[in-house]
């Protein structure tokens, strides 16, 4: 008996979005594709004005797009969500983790009764049941019971992105998205943050699509990474070749944004002025 292929998290492609501005159209995202299989990770990458924030919102629901399709375990999310049971459908299949906590986190009450009402709201009626998994949940990203009780103005940075995290798997989805989710911790706290992230993927099998402008942060957690400029793809192929050999000269620009031992910004400047737009696409 031949056994069916496992279908992939998130199947998109021809993905395209526009806005208008003052007139004129501007496209955000150009015929965008790629495919996320179970417990894959992959890093979309690029400047402010990529489309990648664009990408991450689409995924999740918070954008239409204009053109193109995405798949979710081989469906098509609901195309409305004006619904409550297709809010909860999109919500149980893609999570988004925002780089500001805050944006997720109600500041009026604190961490764990948030996570109690996703649970709440997603079904599960038993008190003595979601107290055991807000529990869980806080346990699997390194907090406990004081954070549970915290307001999240009374906790760190990072623990309000951990908090943030764990309200986010609460529903168990298929794929969490994160849009810069560490990009404005410092860089000790983002190497736990990751290491977080590398666990729970390892354990649950979910797939993350992790969203950055820094190609050091991609290196850490992803398999593959893929570059965006001016909302098309430049390249897209597994982190260590992408990072080995990078093609396009604005792939070597962000590598060589990284900072390293003799990393020079004024350098990176002056390449980036003299980089011809005629080699790039857009």
């Amino acid at each position: 008996m031949t056994t069916a292929p496992t279908p992939a998290l998130l199947q998109v492609s021809g993905l395209r979005k526009t806005y208008r501005t003052g007139g004129t159209e501007v496209v955000a995202v150009d015929d965008l594709s790629f495919t996320l299989r179970p417990g894959a990770a992959l890093g979309i990458v690029g400047e402010s004005g990529s489309g990648k924030t664009t990408t991450a919102r689409m995924l999740v629901g918070l954008e239409r797009p204009d053109a193109g399709r995405i798949l979710v375990q081989g469906e098509p999310p609901a195309d409305s969500v004006r619904g409550r049971a297709a809010r909860l459908a999109r919500a149980k299949a893609v999570q988004i983790v925002f780089q500001d906590p805050y944006l997720s986190l109600d500041a009026r009450i604190g961490i764990g009764a948030t996570i109690d009402s996703v649970l709440r709201l997603h079904g599960l009626r038993d008190p003595a049941a979601r107290a055991a998994r807000v529990r869980e949940l806080l346990s699997q990203v390194g907090l406990g019971d004081r954070e549970a009780a915290a307001l999240p103005r009374h906790l760190s940075g990072g623990q309000r992105q951990r908090a943030a995290i764990a309200r986010a798997l609460a529903v168990e989805p298929a794929v969490l998205v994160l849009d810069e989710a560490v990009s404005a911790l410092d860089v000790s706290v983002q190497a736990q943050v990751l290491n977080l992230l590398s666990d729970i993927r390892r354990d649950t099998g979910i797939g993350l699509v992790l969203v950055s402008h820094d190609l050091a942060v991609v290196r850490y957690v992803c398999d593959e990474a893929l570059v965006m400029y001016r909302g098309r793809t430049l390249e897209h192929r597994p982190v260590a070749e992408l990072l080995a050999e990078p093609r396009d000269p604005y792939t070597r620009l962000l590598l060589a944004s990284v900072p390293r031992p003799g990393w020079d910004p004024d350098s990176i400047g002056s390449r980036r002025r003299s980089l011809d737009p005629k080699n790039l696409p857009g």
